[in-house]
């Protein structure tokens, strides 16, 4: 695919995540485009933690992502990437998942993204430090995935998404159906990240972003910035009067 056939909405947003051109309609070109967006487009919670009120429509997550170079969280993150994807060529079905992860909601409070390549593939761009390169969906074994290892377990129409430590152990990340969702189907779950007390969302501030495509990756949190370097963490204190200056030296971004 060419440029010239695919919307100046796109193209600047491939420019936003370093990419000159659009890529091939494949699992590398795929992949390429998870990678960049999980390295320029970091997972943050800055408009929750503030109270500005986030939405889950395109109009508010593209040009969040694309003119104001911010992050978001998975309703905008994965939502404006499904869009680049289909404009770009790539038929893309948006699925609503269960977190599984502690104090997490019991009901779907995720949006993931499968991609038909002839084969299925699971791909999220919205989900922190998870997976960075896509996943076969129907497919039973343990996978690469480009930061650790995964598996999709399958129990009728359920599949749980799963870390795979090194010992074998799995830890179930989230489930999902395969049911395509619309974004207004995520609204009530939006609000209530944003509204109920106690969560993680309105607790404390976060950034994180891949470095250089990964699987390096720098984490900024209330009071500490950590970096995965060649499979090592790393961190560092953060002092408050420094916050700022650290999340525009590695997000370029102002709160």
């Amino acid at each position: 695919m060419v440029p010239g056939m695919v919307s100046d909405t796109t193209m600047r947003y491939l420019e936003r995540i370093g990419l000159s051109e659009t890529p091939s309609l494949d699992v590398p070109g795929l992949e390429a485009l998870q990678r960049a967006h999980m390295t320029a487009v970091p997972f943050e919670n800055l408009d929750v933690f503030a109270r500005r009120g986030v939405e889950t429509g395109l109009d508010w997550s593209i040009p969040k992502i694309v003119d104001r170079h911010r992050g978001g969280w998975c309703f905008e993150l994965n939502g404006a990437f499904s869009a680049m994807l289909e404009d770009v060529g790539f038929g893309v079905r948006r699925l609503g998942a269960t977190v599984l992860l502690p104090n997490s909601a019991n009901d779907p409070s995720h949006l993931a993204l499968e991609v038909d390549l002839g084969d299925a593939y699971l791909v999220d761009v919205g989900f922190g430090d998870s997976f960075i390169r896509p996943l076969l969906l129907d497919h039973d074994e343990v996978q690469d995935g480009g930061s650790g290892r995964f598996v999709i377990e399958r129990d009728g129409d359920e599949h749980t998404l799963c870390r795979v430590g090194e010992d074998d152990t799995r830890e179930g990340l989230y489930r999902f159906e395969r049911t395509g969702w619309d974004f207004a189907d995520f609204d009530d779950a939006s609000h209530r990240l944003q509204t109920v007390p106690g969560l993680s969302w309105t607790r404390a501030r976060f950034a994180t972003r891949l470095l250089d495509g990964g699987p390096d990756r720098v984490t900024l949190l209330e009071d500490r910035i950590r970096f995965r370097r060649n499979g090592e963490w790393t961190e560092e204190p953060v002092s408050p009067e420094d916050w700022e200056s650290e999340l525009f030296r590695w997000f370029e971004m102002t709160p």
